[in-house]
């Protein structure tokens, strides 16, 4: 399925923050892409706002545009409020979770890792990383992947990560999900509601 392959710090610089991680072009140019970047720019319509900020967790989350539908298709019909449902089914992905729990330093590299099989949910090999987990669902990196030099060098760069829905093993380099994640423990900078306020009209 396609993805967005272009340049990574025009998308940063486009919403002045580190969408796919840390970025040096945030610092070296803290004003927007283009040749008219730096000039005062018009007063956005609410339009514009609602569907910048649609954008920003498209690629936050590294979801295409049917996906992000069909995500908050699903997310309207459930209960509870609708842009925190939007957001905990994103957290849910299995590419996320890898992420969140550090076998993989981004989620672009999570996604990778996934397609190529060297992640187990529930001791099985699962190679879907728009798959949604669950309560006490276990994520692992499979038998023959846990020597491998992406996953490791992650690990001890990103274990660290500490988050309150998610459990890790290090000895077993293995991690549950306790529980589904609420608003305020999503560390995302994402105001869901304007994405409902969008979706809406």
């Amino acid at each position: 399925m396609a993805r967005y392959r272009g340049p990574k710090a025009k998308i940063s610089r486009r919403f002045n923050e580190p969408i796919f991680g840390p970025s040096k072009a945030l610092q070296k140019k803290a004003y927007p892409p283009g040749v008219h970047g730096k000039t005062r720019r018009r007063k956005q319509s609410e339009y514009a706002v609602q569907l910048m900020e649609k954008q920003k967790a498209k690629y936050t989350y590294g979801v295409l545009e049917k996906q992000f539908s069909n995500i908050f298709v699903k997310a309207s019909r459930k209960r509870g409020v609708t842009g925190e449902v939007l957001l905990q089914l994103l957290e849910l992905r299995l590419d996320n979770t890898v992420f969140r729990l550090g076998i993989a330093p981004t989620r672009r590299a999570a996604r990778q890792l996934v397609q190529h099989k060297h992640i187990t949910v529930n001791g099985e090999v699962v190679n879907i990383p728009s798959v949604t987990l669950k309560a006490g669902d276990v994520i692992g990196v499979r038998e023959r992947s846990k020597s491998l030099e992406t996953i490791t060098e992650s690990l001890s760069v990103y274990s660290n990560r500490k988050y309150p829905w998610l459990e890790w093993d290090g000895s077993e380099m293995s991690g549950k999900m306790i529980s589904v994640p609420d608003r305020e423990s999503i560390p995302e900078n994402i105001n869901e509601q304007l994405i409902v306020e969008l979706y809406s009209k």
